[in-house]
């Protein structure tokens, strides 16, 4: 090895000129032209000049066939078994053939261009990538990879300790680097074509390829050999293939505009936007508490056949269901969507309407306002619950509620979780407390929306429980046994949390009306054939009230709970749920339906030409309570202890506006091991959500000599607890 002659580099540098540069430009083209002149001129180049002749002339079958191993291998990777992807290509095979065309029509581009090969690795390249992601995505959760996972990319720095430990973070580095510098070096080596590039015919080539591509596309749905609604996107995958169903997710959102849209047929539908009025015959006396509970995975256990269990899982509903209305509730998912669900029984819009895949909350109202139960119950002086024992920011429910016109949304992060089940979910009797909490805030009547989490999956395949309150005979693989005990048991106790709300609902007092429902069924592999109704869209709700409501059962549709609920009380307002209360089992009822969720969400209002929208801006705040600061105590090993009232894990201590390492030891008490403290710095507690998101916080405090003084010259107008959505619209601005 030669010693650097470092010092000459430096001269030859201090003395460069820009002939000198351009010199070695020069050079440096002069020497590649050479080295692939002599590359051409070799003898293997000889050779191969035949084969690349013919692949030339019959590059398009060589672009199928290529296809059709790429959709092959990113269908292996997608489903963890080449096993199962021959299945899926040899008993669906017009699904497979109709995704390698998807794959064909993107090769058309290398038509375009000299550098064919190097072309050819940049689409295979991605299409493999989207392959790979989906593959590990399904190895950590449910939902395979889509455009929603784009939407938020900006979080992938906080959430990728969600989905890769330190060795895979490594592996995944170096495995994207070697890509890269693969890549990079075929730029180099990849050749390129030795005839002319013929653009306007490369052009129609494309042109023609997508328009055929379009065509196939129409001729696949009618025929159903693909599906433009997805009741289960992760069944959509298995079903109709990666490419499609990505690219699905991907370009078809929102609702497209109906042919038949404009001002004088919305004028027809709504009665001359007489469906946008607020009334009721009821005094304001009489009208009760509403109150809707959405129990994750939850549905009538007794309606499986195929097990039994060694006692009544849910004797609390099950005296409900014979006492009140109840019947087969109708959602828009299998297995998962709990958004969906929550999407359709808050506003009263279908979700067929929108694209394959779709979940509203995130691809419109994360952004947008939208009318809703909240906003249509507020105009007759209610006001408005959203509870959830789960994260702020899960579904962008925050974003969500408060664009839905919500008063208050209570998060995990405002909640002292102390029980959680077997696989870390938060147990669904914490919600209790919380709910009386919230409507203590307000002096009048109650819309409240609870979303429970206990019964979330993942299922465990071994035993978890040590001593199981029911046991599940009549399955006889003993994996599919224990995930089935776990779920059942979980249920149990969600039925114990029902009965708890019940009772703490007639100790309060005031008249109510509360509806329990399922969001889906639980992602335990069940078919139609093992379900007594035999539909897999179908859980259960009950309607239970302490005003003598008359017992009507029947089965209804998420969409219609709402309306129907409404109706019940002599409540009519909101647009939509007035629309399903004239409108229901009438002609064109669906197709007029489209329309005007169509006008209210992406059309140009017409419904409110005369009463203006019902909600253009949020005012929600998060959480009912402050986190109070109490006194500062230094302990003995020098660290400090912040006590005070209503802490949470989620509550962080900030010092002069920087977070500290925060170790939660109960309501009271929050300790800090890192930081140090002086006299002059000001400390206050915020509840944070993920990504740092700060939620509501204390008072400020100014530490002095061992005491905390309140600062009050704090120069802010936010409301506390709307922190969250002011940083949201500054974001916007910018």
């Amino acid at each position: 090895l030669k010693k650097p002659d470092i010092k000459g580099t430096f001269h030859k540098l201090k003395n460069l000129k820009k002939e000198d540069v351009k010199a070695w430009w020069k050079a440096k083209r002069e020497r590649r032209a050479r080295i692939i002149e002599e590359r051409r001129n070799s003898a293997f180049a000889r050779k191969m000049q035949p084969v690349y002749k013919f692949m030339n002339r019959f590059s398009l079958v060589f672009h199928m066939l290529l296809a059709c191993a790429i959709n092959f291998a990113i269908e292996a990777i997608s489903r963890h078994s080449a096993f199962e992807a021959w299945g899926y290509m040899t008993e669906t095979p017009l699904v497979f053939l109709y995704n390698a065309f998807m794959i064909f029509c993107t090769f058309s581009i290398v038509y375009l261009v000299k550098r064919r090969v190097f072309t050819r690795i940049i689409v295979t390249v991605f299409w493999m990538v989207i392959g790979v992601t989906n593959g590990y995505m399904l190895m950590k959760r449910v939902t395979p990879f889509n455009a929603q996972d784009l939407k938020v990319a900006s979080d992938g720095l906080t959430l990728i300790n969600n989905y890769f430990n330190g060795f895979e973070l490594v592996v995944l580095g170096i495995g994207i680097a070697a890509v890269v510098v693969w890549v990079v070096s075929m730029w180099k080596r990849g050749g390129q074509y030795a005839g002319k590039v013929r653009k306007v015919w490369a052009l129609v080539g494309i042109v023609a390829s997508f328009g055929a591509y379009a065509l196939v596309s129409d001729l696949a749905v009618e025929k159903r050999v693909v599906s433009t609604y997805f009741g289960n996107i992760a069944f959509a995958y298995e079903d109709y293939g990666l490419p499609y169903c990505f690219m699905a997710s991907l370009f078809n959102t929102g609702i497209n505009e109906p042919t038949d849209y404009s001002e004088k047929t919305l004028d027809t539908i709504t009665n001359h936007n007489e469906i946008t009025k607020s009334e009721t015959g009821r005094s304001e006396e009489e009208l009760p508490n509403i109150i809707f509970v959405q129990l994750e995975s939850y549905f009538d256990v007794d309606e499986a056949e195929f097990f039994t269990t060694s006692q009544d899982a849910c004797p609390n509903l099950h005296e409900m269901y014979e006492n009140y209305s109840s019947g087969y509730f109708k959602v828009p998912s299998v297995g998962a969507g709990t958004a969906n669900t929550e999407f359709e029984v808050l506003t009263g819009m279908n979700l067929r309407y929108f694209g394959p895949g779709e979940y509203p909350y995130k691809t419109y109202l994360k952004e947008k306002t939208c009318e809703s139960a909240a906003t249509a119950l507020e105009a007759l002086g209610y006001g408005s619950h959203a509870l959830h024992n789960n994260g702020g920011n899960f579904y962008s429910r925050a974003r969500v509620f408060n664009n839905t016109g919500f008063d208050s949304f209570t998060s995990k992060e405002f909640m002292n979780i102390l029980q959680m089940t077997e696989n870390g979910w938060a147990k669904d009797d914490i919600l209790v407390q919380h709910i009386l909490e919230a409507m203590d805030t307000t002096p009048q009547q109650d819309f409240v929306f609870g979303i429970s989490v206990q019964g979330h999956g993942d299922y465990p395949t071994e035993p978890t429980l040590e001593n199981p309150e029911i046991n599940v005979t009549g399955v006889e693989d003993e994996g599919k046994r224990n995930a089935w005990e776990y779920y059942v048991n979980e249920v149990h106790e969600m039925d114990k949390f029902v009965g708890q709300l019940i009772d703490a609902i007639e100790q309060r007092g005031e008249p109510t009306v509360l509806v329990f429902y399922g969001d889906h069924l639980p992602t335990l592999g069940l078919e139609a054939k093992d379900l007594k109704g035999k539909y897999l869209y179908n859980t259960n709700y009950v309607i239970w009230d302490n005003i003598g409501l008359e017992k009507k059962d029947g089965n209804i549709a998420a969409y219609q709970i709402m309306a129907e609920v409404f109706d019940r009380l002599d409540i009519h307002t909101g647009t939509i749920f007035n629309y399903h209360q004239q409108r229901r089992q009438t002609k064109n009822y669906l197709a007029d339906l489209e329309l005007l969720q169509y006008d209210i969400m992406y059309g140009k209002q017409y419904v409110y030409k005369d009463s203006g929208a019902p909600i253009t801006e949020g005012h929600m705040v998060m959480g009912v309570k402050d986190a109070t600061i109490t006194s500062v105590v230094e302990q003995l090993k020098g660290t400090y202890s912040i006590y005070g009232e209503n802490f949470t894990k989620q509550s962080k201590v900030y010092i002069n506006g920087e977070k500290q390492t925060t170790k939660f030891l109960n309501n009271t008490r929050l300790d800090l091991k890192e930081s140090e403290i002086k006299d002059g710095d000001q400390i206050m507690v915020a509840q944070c959500g993920s990504s740092n998101t700060i939620f509501r916080t204390s008072k400020t405090y100014e530490y002095t000599g061992g005491q905390l003084v309140e600062v009050t010259d704090q120069d802010t107008d936010v409301e506390n607890g709307r922190q969250a959505f002011v940083e949201q619209k500054e974001e916007k601005k910018k």
